[in-house]
């Protein structure tokens, strides 16, 4: 199979339990609150927005449009956003007219992807991009995997990038106009009970001139 057919159904199986295993915890909750914190800062309510590859959608608050590739974790979005207009297609070859979204925001995706896929995958933002939107995503960092010499495994998150790449693929198309990183801190190895009270130090580091080596970046692109 293919990454983009084990990719479906890898989340078709997990769909009615991903919410709970994924992000009930206070590893997944943390976590959570980074990426949430960030998005809520840069969206802007009014507009024209796409969760390119919403999931359950755990971001769909934040969105008027939501695409997955999942049917089975795009009906557990139906569920708890039932007005909203929610599609199943590929993030990299989507059902949107051409200059449609204001902004576009991808969380948990890219990861998962080839790097050529990954190229794919800004073309598209592009081209259902209104002229100087915004595409908004998260990456494992590859300074920090590279750092701590780590291996992946299948295709399951194994995808990085450093922001010098996501220049590279961003090219004369697009302008980085932020990033930061989230999850700086080792926190699956502090004790569950102190992990909420760390968040504010994470933050700061993942905003600082270390932002490079926390666990993932969050990058936003405008669209020239």
């Amino acid at each position: 199979m293919d990454t983009q057919t084990n990719i479906q159904s890898y989340y078709n199986n997990l769909a009615e339990t991903y919410d709970e295993n994924r992000f009930g915890n206070s590893y997944g909750q943390y976590l959570h609150q980074q990426e949430t914190k960030f998005l809520e800062k840069v969206i802007v309510q009014g507009n024209q927005i796409l969760d390119l590859g919403c999931g359950t959608g755990r971001h769909m608050s934040l969105a008027t449009h939501g695409l997955d590739i999942s049917e089975n974790m795009l009906q557990e979005a139906r569920k708890k956003f039932p007005k909203k207009e929610i599609r199943t297609g590929s993030v990299f070859q989507s059902p949107f007219e051409h200059d449609f979204f204001d902004q576009v925001f991808s969380f948990h995706v890219l990861m998962h992807l080839t790097k050529k896929e990954i190229e794919l995958t800004f073309q598209e933002a592009h081209r259902i991009l209104k002229p100087r939107g915004q595409f908004i995503f998260d990456i494992p960092s590859f300074k920090r995997r590279n750092l701590f010499n780590y291996k992946t495994q299948g295709w399951h998150g194994a995808a990085s990038l450093s922001m010098k790449e996501v220049q590279e693929m961003a090219g004369a198309d697009w302008v980085i106009k932020k990033y930061q990183g989230a999850l700086s801190l080792p926190i699956h190895r502090l004790p569950k009970g102190i992990r909420k009270v760390m968040l504010p130090i994470d933050t700061g580091l993942s905003k600082s001139f270390m932002r490079e080596y926390a666990s993932y970046l969050m990058v936003m692109l405008e669209k020239k």
